[in-house]
């Protein structure tokens, strides 16, 4: 099942609604820094697997993502994490019970930016085979002498 369809048609008509929007003749400053800080931060491959799996698995313990994602380290994943929560896509549930019970769950922000990539992925799976074409054509000419 592609991401696209993880995230409800709610989130996803929210995040399309609100990209049709037309910007203002002049972008707030403000707003212009938080889409830099937050591509730097969302554009790495480790937040974008996080919030596939808990659109997917809903709250999830610290060592289930680590588990469940294999190629990332403890020291990154707990990084990445620090950051999705600094900038509220995800909530840190603490449990007091021993030993600890660490979840990480979305939060709105979480689920409606998931939603709002859902148009790569949905452009990805249209667009698979002439990407893989062009990528097998851009490789021979570069084999040529």
């Amino acid at each position: 099942m592609s991401t696209a369809h993880r995230f409800t048609p709610e989130h996803i008509a929210r995040a399309h609604a609100q990209s049709a929007q037309t910007p203002p003749a002049e972008t707030d400053p403000r707003v212009e820094a938080l889409v830099r800080d937050l591509i730097g931060c969302v554009a790495d491959k480790w937040t974008m697997l996080i919030l596939e799996l808990l659109a997917e698995q809903g709250a999830t313990r610290f060592t289930q993502l680590n588990r469940r994602i294999g190629t990332i380290s403890q020291k990154m994943l707990t990084q990445t994490l620090r950051h999705m929560e600094r900038n509220g896509l995800v909530i840190r549930t603490v449990h007091p019970v021993v030993p600890p019970k660490v979840e990480y769950a979305l939060t709105e922000l979480g689920l409606s930016l998931g939603a709002a990539f859902c148009g790569v992925w949905i452009w990805a799976e249209n667009n698979l085979d002439a990407v893989e074409a062009s990528r097998k054509s851009f490789e021979n000419r570069a084999a040529e002498p």
